[in-house]
């Protein structure tokens, strides 16, 4: 062989191993190939070693995993006026892979975009206290428009999440004063009630005292008792019980009185015997 068939027979032998590694591809397990054979859509390839032919064949690999798109913060006013910057985060995943590739040039910068749009549009028909504390509804809402968009794209979004919510400085410090003032009033209405207890529950004591005149003694020694525990010099008693000790002694003093006139009227009547 001269040398012309030799470079000859080396450049067909490195053709037939370009052309060989052209032909095969890998898709991943997470992948699918969208086979497109003279531009048309051939079919759509499962994971695995895959043989295409070079030139004629071209493989799209299209990720079938669960991505993660943050949507920036947008100004959003809201059904009250207020202005307001909320960002978010969505999760999609492509079910479709031929759907995902034919019906648009660029899904994930459309999801994107289209995030965006939805977040301002469904945020704005809400109030800022709507927007604060139905964050869950906002966010079913928002993921159920976007699955409806992308459906046409083969997309599914399974979940949105409103990430983040900065409100202006003035409407900071207002919603602070509505706080403060909510709960002043909760106290207030607390101690209220708890007067009203205490004052039902005075009441049945005085009831108990008034059917039985010695409890109000004890609960006033009980009360000097507790005084005495702090070591004070001084010892006030209340007028009730001066007017009870009052009372005491003039209930014993009758008693005296009465005991003695007893003893001598039994005197009186016992017999005297003759000596």
């Amino acid at each position: 062989m001269d040398l012309t068939a030799i470079v000859v027979l080396l450049l067909v032998l490195l053709v037939l191993i370009i052309l060989a590694r052209m032909s095969v591809r890998i898709v991943r397990q997470y992948e699918q190939g969208v086979l497109f054979r003279l531009g048309r859509v051939a079919g759509v390839r499962m994971p695995g070693l895959r043989f295409i032919i070079p030139v004629v064949d071209r493989l799209h690999l299209v990720s079938l995993r669960i991505v993660t798109m943050p949507i920036q913060s947008q100004g959003i006013i809201t059904q009250d006026n207020v202005s307001v910057d909320i960002s978010a985060v969505a999760y999609y995943r492509i079910v479709d892979a031929v759907k995902s590739v034919v019906a648009i040039e660029n899904v994930a910068a459309a999801i994107n975009q289209i995030a965006q749009t939805t977040l301002r549009k469904v945020v704005g028909r809400h109030s800022l206290d709507q927007t604060l504390s139905e964050t869950e509804r906002i966010n079913s809402d928002i993921r159920e428009i976007l699955d409806a968009l992308t459906f046409a794209w083969g997309v599914e979004v399974t979940l949105v999440e409103l990430k983040d919510i900065q409100l202006p400085d003035g409407m900071k410090r207002a919603m602070a004063r509505q706080a403060e003032a909510e709960r002043e009033k909760r106290a207030k209405i607390i101690a209220a009630e708890g007067e009203s207890i205490a004052a039902a529950a005075l009441g049945d004591a005085s009831d108990t005292m008034m059917a039985h005149p010695l409890a109000l003694q004890l609960r006033n020694l009980q009360s000097l008792v507790e005084i005495a525990v702090d070591k004070n010099s001084t010892v006030v008693f209340p007028a009730p019980l001066m007017s009870t000790i009052g009372e005491l002694s003039a209930f014993l003093a009758r008693e005296n009185q009465a005991a003695q006139a007893h003893n001598a009227g039994a005197a009186s009547a016992t017999p005297i015997k003759a000596a």
